[in-house]
C-alpha cells in the first residue's frame, strides 16, 4: 500500500525578484506534486518558478521543471533525492519586477 502526504509549503507569501519556498524532505517519497496558486494577481503578473532538488537541505540544484504561470497550475517531479524546493521571482509581461501572492502545496505518494 502506497503512503500519501500532503503539506502546504507556503501560504499566501509574497513573490518578488527572488523567492524560495521552504525545503521540504520526502526522500520516502516516489512522486511529487507542487500545486502553485496565485491569489489575485494584478494584469500583466505572472510567476517563473523552478524545482530544486538537494541531498541535504542546503546545497541545491536546478532539477530541470519549469513554471510560467499567471494562474493556478501544477508540476510533476519524480526522482528528487531527500529534498524539494521551488524557487523564482515574479514578473510583468513588459518585464518589470513586480510581486504576486502564492500558495504551494506539495503532494507526495510514495
Amino acid at each position: 500500500m502506497k503512503n500519501f502526504y500532503s503539506s502546504v509549503i507556503e501560504l499566501r507569501q509574497d513573490v518578488g525578484q527572488r523567492f524560495e519556498t521552504h525545503p521540504y524532505e520526502c526522500g520516502w517519497a516516489d512522486e511529487a506534486i507542487f500545486f502553485v496558486e496565485l491569489h489575485d494577481p494584478e494584469p500583466g503578473t505572472h510567476v517563473e518558478l523552478r524545482v530544486q532538488i538537494s541531498a541535504d537541505g542546503i546545497r541545491w540544484l536546478d532539477e530541470g521543471t519549469t513554471l510560467e504561470t499567471a494562474a493556478t497550475t501544477f508540476a510533476r517531479v519524480s526522482h528528487f533525492g531527500g529534498f524539494l524546493r521551488l524557487t523564482g521571482s515574479a514578473r510583468r509581461t513588459d518585464g518589470a519586477t513586480t510581486s504576486a501572492t502564492v500558495s504551494v502545496r506539495l503532494a507526495l505518494k510514495g
